[in-house]
C-alpha cells in the first residue's frame, strides 16, 4: 500500500471572495469598537477634568434661598472668584457649601432697614428675588462696611436665612469662594440659567 495524498481541493473563486469579504468585515468591526472605546475614554477623561477644574455640583440644603432656590435642587457652579453684585455663589462654611447671594464687595457701604430695605453705599437695591423683605435675625451693625478682600452676602429668604447680617457668620472670605452658580439642573421641570 502506498500513501495516496488526497488530492487538495481548491475553493472556487466566489467562496474565497466571501471568506475574505467576513475576515474583513470582522477586523472592521472590531477596528470600529476599539475606536469607539478609545473615543469614550478620551471623552470621559474630559469630562472629569472639566467637572473637577471648572464646573461643580451642589445639592441645596435648606430654605435660605427660597423662593430662587428649593431645598434638594441641584445646582452647577462654575468655578471662579469673579462674580457680580447680585449673583449666587458658593462658599465654604462649616465643612459645607453654602449658597447666598452677593450683595456687597469691599468697601461698600450695607445698610438694612427695620423693613428689610437694602442700600449699597446709600443706593437702595432692587431685589426682585425676594418673596418678602425682612430683617430677619441680624447683630450686625449699620451702617457697615465690607472689609477688603471680603464679600457681603444674604439668602434670598431673609426671615430665615443665616448669613452675613449674624458676627458669627460675617462677611465671606476670598479664599473661602467656590464659585458662582450658573444653572439650576434638577429638578428636570426647574431646569434653567441662574441670575
Amino acid at each position: 500500500m502506498e500513501n495516496q495524498k488526497e488530492p487538495v481541493i481548491i475553493p472556487p473563486i466566489e467562496q474565497i471572495r466571501e471568506e475574505l469579504a467576513r475576515e474583513e468585515a470582522r477586523y472592521g468591526f472590531r477596528k470600529t469598537v476599539r475606536n469607539i472605546a478609545v473615543a469614550l475614554l478620551v471623552a470621559a477623561a474630559i469630562a472629569t477634568l472639566i467637572a473637577t477644574r471648572m464646573l461643580g455640583l451642589v445639592r441645596v440644603n435648606g430654605n435660605s434661598m427660597n423662593p430662587t432656590l428649593a431645598e434638594d435642587e441641584i445646582v452647577i457652579i462654575r468655578q471662579t472668584k469673579e462674580f457680580e453684585k447680585g449673583d449666587i455663589i458658593g462658599f465654604y462654611y462649616g465643612g459645607r457649601i453654602l449658597l447666598k447671594r452677593v450683595i456687597a464687595c469691599e468697601g461698600d457701604v450695607v445698610e438694612i432697614d427695620g423693613g428689610g430695605a437694602v442700600s449699597v453705599n446709600g443706593e437702595e437695591i432692587d431685589e426682585p428675588y425676594l418673596k418678602e423683605k425682612n430683617l430677619g435675625k441680624c447683630d450686625v451693625e449699620f451702617p457697615y462696611e465690607v472689609p477688603e478682600e471680603m464679600t457681603f452676602v444674604l439668602g434670598d429668604n431673609r426671615t430665615i436665612s443665616i448669613d452675613s447680617r449674624i458676627k458669627s457668620i460675617g462677611c465671606v472670605d476670598r479664599d473661602q469662594i467656590v464659585g458662582k452658580a450658573i444653572f439650576r439642573a434638577w429638578p428636570a421641570g426647574r431646569m434653567e440659567i441662574l441670575r
